[in-house]
């Protein structure tokens, strides 16, 4: 491994990054690597105990695992740099189930599938690095190519998959229902999951965008989602978070109008640094969507709604950018405007939605439920960020061995942004190729630092 990372930082002083680059071709790949995994051992582990009360750092464990054969179509990562995503901090805190019955279900699939199904899960779903080697059919992807990875894996076999990959009954998110993720040394991707690096950002940057960002777009943007257009008010709950930070970028670009909702001043500031100008703290203004555990209060919707019509002139939101889920989805369905749109994935405060239907049905709403991005997506969505349109929104990093800290931050809701990991990078700074790029959009590529 230490020889990958040599040749790898060769480029960081060579006049030529890339033929230095394609010498990784001619090094041997180890027969194990250093990932981060949680334990079949220890599913249970938490049993009993309450969501918030259920520690990462407990179940996240560096452990050195077997490098596994390349099959066909697939591709050998070297990863520099991986990021924490929520279905990190679902996996570590065995929520709402164990990741091993992914494992299990995807083992049954082929002889070729079955290397998944194992006691150990390598958990990651984002990726910048350098490819090592290629599988059999693979002419799109060579060794020495600098690489992220999108977390779409499917197999593509079925007719349902080839209009929309995310409607593939064999669809899965890599490094959550598979196996070989991105927290680690070495990745095992499908090649079809790789997109180049954009040559301006550092490798924790690089790595940062591909999930949320990805997500983001389909949400949003994509005629799959939301639709967004020039005018459109965009209520985006978490605007300043890892998934929401991409939403409120996207919508400035786009031509939206955000009302941007955070939990804090530094948060709102944030937004405002993004180019948010429409900004609503929900704490200071002391905002209670439930009375209690059992019961909603249509009072807070109401006057979330008179809040938001006080800072757009009168207009309610036309597309609600949902993620939050049980906490804030009736207020997000009340909100919407007559024919509005609440576009709806992860539910990170929990899955059981309760919404008055009234407010639905009757003012001829919808709700869209959206999950990842298809290839496609994840494409257009990464030139953006590659295009300088769309930046990264990495707030911290931390070393391979303090991924659990990083889950724990996350799952506290105690960072803003992304939080990156170094995997095989020594450093935060490394990797970035096209300076002149870089220097138009400094400030915007570090406004999230230290936060």
């Amino acid at each position: 491994m230490q020889d990958i990372l040599e040749a790898i930082m060769a480029a960081e002083e060579s006049s030529d990054p890339d033929r230095e680059l394609a010498g990784v071709a001619g090094l041997p790949v180890p027969e194990s690597y250093r990932g981060v995994v949680v334990r079949a051992v220890e599913a249970r582990m938490f049993d009993g105990m309450a969501t918030r009360d259920k520690d990462p750092r407990k179940a996240l464990h560096v452990q050195e695992v077997p490098t596994p054969e390349l099959g066909p179509g697939e591709a050998l990562v070297a990863v520099m740099a991986s990021a924490i995503n929520y279905n990190t901090v679902w996996t570590s805190i065995f929520e709402p189930v164990s990741t091993f019955k992914f494992l299990q279900r995807y083992g049954r699939v082929s002889e070729l599938t079955r290397r998944h199904d194992l006691p150990y899960h390598v958990v990651g779903s984002d990726a910048a690095g350098v490819v090592l080697r290629t599988g059999p059919g693979v002419t799109r992807w060579a060794a020495g190519d600098e690489v992220v990875a999108h977390c779409l894996s499917v197999e593509l076999e079925d007719a349902a998959g080839h209009d929309d990959t995310m409607l593939d009954p064999q669809q899965r998110i890599w490094g959550f229902e598979t196996n070989f993720g991105g927290l680690a040394e070495l990745a095992v991707v499908k090649a079809n999951q790789l997109m180049p690096k954009p040559r301006h950002l550092t490798w924790e940057e690089a790595a940062s965008p591909g999930l949320v960002n990805s997500t983001a777009y389909r949400q949003l943007v994509s005629h799959h989602g939301a639709n967004m257009k020039q005018g459109d008010v965009v209520l985006i709950w978490g605007a300043s978070g890892g998934l929401g930070g991409y939403a409120t970028q996207m919508a400035l670009n786009g031509g939206a109008i955000p009302v941007c909702v955070v939990s804090s001043p530094e948060k709102a500031e944030l937004c405002r640094r993004m180019g948010a100008e429409l900004v609503i703290d929900r704490a200071a203004e002391g905002f209670r969507f439930w009375k209690d555990e059992e019961t909603q209060d249509p009072d807070e919707w109401k006057r979330l709604g008179e809040r938001i019509r006080e800072l757009t002139g009168g207009e309610d939101p036309d597309i609600v950018f949902e993620h939050p889920g049980r906490e804030t989805f009736g207020a997000s369905v009340y909100v919407a405007r007559r024919g509005g749109t609440i576009v709806t994935c992860a539910s990170t405060s929990g899955f059981q939605h309760q919404y008055d239907n009234r407010y639905l049905w009757m003012h001829l709403k919808r709700i869209v439920g959206s999950h990842f991005a298809n290839y496609h997506e994840a494409w257009q969505a990464n030139r953006l960020v590659a295009l300088g349109k769309v930046h990264p929104t990495v707030s911290r990093t931390y070393a391979l061995e303090q991924t659990g800290q990083a889950a724990y931050e996350v799952h506290r809701n105690a960072h803003q942004g992304k939080v990156g990991v170094r995997c095989l990078a020594p450093t935060d700074g490394l990797g970035v190729r096209d300076g002149e790029l870089r220097a138009r959009h400094e400030d915007a590529i570090n406004r999230f630092r230290g936060h």
